[in-house]
């Protein structure tokens, strides 16, 4: 399917069509100064693509997340492990969803090395999830930097290396990428030269132009031109939009950034004695207690967990027949008891294993909302570290055990998302029975790759939590060293029952 999204008009007032089909093949370089409207220009491409090809967004400063309200993206804040980062990219690319990944607060380094596992995510994901996806990159010179700068060698490399395979071999993968960069003598040629699509913007700098130039196949005289561009104003050339150098201006956008260019402000008028008001302090200055806003402590991840291990099973939870009145006060038995209920509830549900975190917190508010469950909702930290408990399948017994106690300690070494699958392992060990197969370590983790499992007992392996051997016959085995124990032999490859097909069943 032929889609082409309106970018503008050309000389002559006829609209500048974008062919986001040859898009996805091509990749695009937009080049511009600071001012120049590069940001404007990934908006409007944003915001006319977006109910065409899912997008993901590396936004350095926060300026794209306001596409969430209109366009429902989903906003994933950098302040992440690399671990869980690399998980939420693999699950976008599982469900399809539009999100923003915004890096503002980040040092450069941070910054670097969020967005390397961040695309690194995208880019491991299994083969049956590589539908396609627009990577928009702002600021790409600060990811794919031509030089290496103040930050350490190995965030730079991982960096550079994400960015080169989103452009050199992301195509295969589905992944379409469209970079912005301020200067192209900033930006690696390796990465810059796999675009066949450009937009060039207004640029000062001889260096910046001649490149510029010898990307449009233009002649380096009428390199000046880029000088004389206007805000907005951009030269483009490619199998996209044209085979020529085609002057476009960007049409307007729907929604704005946070952030917007410095205006000129009148002062205000003179002030009396305004030396006296400077130099001389406040008395309450001297009193004034000096607040630092620091966020709350949050509660030790291992007193969430061993409280969680010994909540009240469902069966004792009340009915809904005793759920009180609206403006009724709830103990925190009852409260924890209806909360326990519900959770068992959605978990219940053979398919909640493959269901992203954020839709089963959705559900599980809803069905809270409707058991009147009064108090403030559950944090979603929380929630996801109920839900590796539950799906840890623990009993009261193993649960009040010192190993359960250890093994909850030793979980907090290894990020949110795999929690879940840590647990199973270490129940299994200090039960004595049989190591989980690949399948069934798998969806633990919300995933149908088995090799993806494999790769999960790698990285416990790798952290020093586990031991992997196999025996004689070929059955895996996984040691806790922590835990003094270890898992009864198990097949990896072996069938379980949530797995089979009814036939296969038969």
């Amino acid at each position: 399917m032929k889609v082409g999204i309106d970018m503008g008009t050309v000389q002559g007032g006829q609209p500048a069509k974008l062919d986001i089909e040859e898009l996805l093949a091509t990749r695009l370089l937009v080049q511009g100064n600071s001012g120049s409207g590069k940001s404007h220009l990934l908006r409007r491409l944003l915001e006319q693509s977006a109910q065409w090809v899912q997008q993901v967004i590396i936004d350095p400063e926060g300026d794209f997340v306001t596409l969430s309200d209109k366009y429902g993206h989903v906003v994933v804040d950098g302040e992440r492990t690399e671990a869980e980062l690399a998980g939420i990219a693999d699950r976008i690319r599982r469900h399809r969803v539009s999100c923003v990944l915004t890096l503002e607060g980040l040092d450069v380094e941070q910054q670097m090395r969020a967005a390397g596992a961040f695309l690194n995510g995208l880019f491991d994901a299994d083969r049956e999830f590589w539908y396609p996806v627009l990577v928009v990159v702002d600021e790409a010179q600060m990811f794919a930097p031509a030089v290496g700068g103040d930050v350490s060698e190995d965030a730079r490399k991982m960096s550079l290396g994400a960015m080169t395979n989103l452009m050199c071999r992301g195509r295969k993968r589905g992944l379409a990428g469209v970079i912005a960069t301020q200067r192209l003598a900033k930006l690696a040629k390796n990465v810059a030269a796999e675009a066949s699509n450009f937009l060039m913007g207004r640029t000062f700098l001889d260096i910046d132009m001649a490149r510029a130039a010898d990307l449009l196949g233009m002649d380096r005289r009428q390199a000046e031109m880029f000088r004389d561009l206007q805000r907005g104003n951009f030269v483009a050339l490619g199998p996209a939009m044209s085979r020529r150098p085609l002057p476009i201006v960007i049409g307007a956008v729907e929604t704005s950034a946070r952030s917007s260019s410095p205006m000129l402000m009148p002062l205000p008028d003179a002030l009396p004695d305004v030396e006296d008001l400077i130099f001389t302090p406040d008395p309450e200055e001297f009193t004034r207690p000096i607040v630092r806003r620091a966020p709350p402590a949050p509660r030790p991840t291992t007193d969430i967990l061993a409280e969680l291990s010994r909540s009240t099973p469902a069966s004792l939870a009340p009915s809904s027949s005793e759920a009180p009145s609206r403006g009724a006060e709830m103990s925190a038995e009852e409260r924890e008891d209806r909360l326990s209920a519900v959770l068992s509830e959605i978990l219940g549900d053979p398919q909640a294993a493959y269901r992203t975190d954020s839709v089963l917190y959705q559900e599980f508010l809803v069905r809270a909302r409707m058991r009147r469950v009064s108090g403030p909702p559950m944090p979603m930290g929380e929630f996801r570290r109920r839900v590796a408990i539950a799906r840890a399948g623990v009993d009261e017994e193993t649960a009040a055990s010192e190993g359960w106690q250890t093994a909850l300690s030793l979980s907090v070494r290894v990020s949110d998302d795999l929690q879940g699958v840590f647990l199973l392992l270490a129940k299994a060990a200090l039960r004595h029975e049989e190591c989980p197969s690949d399948q069934r370590i798998a969806r633990a983790y919300g995933t149908h790759s088995a090799r993806r499992a494999r790769r999960l007992l790698g990285y416990f392996e790798e952290q020093g939590l586990v031991v992997v051997h196999t025996d004689f016959s070929g059955k895996r085995i996984v040691a806790f060293p922590d835990l003094e124990a270890e898992t009864q032999p198990g097949d990896p490859n072996q069938v379980d029952a949530e797995e089979r097909t009814p036939s296969a069943a038969e």
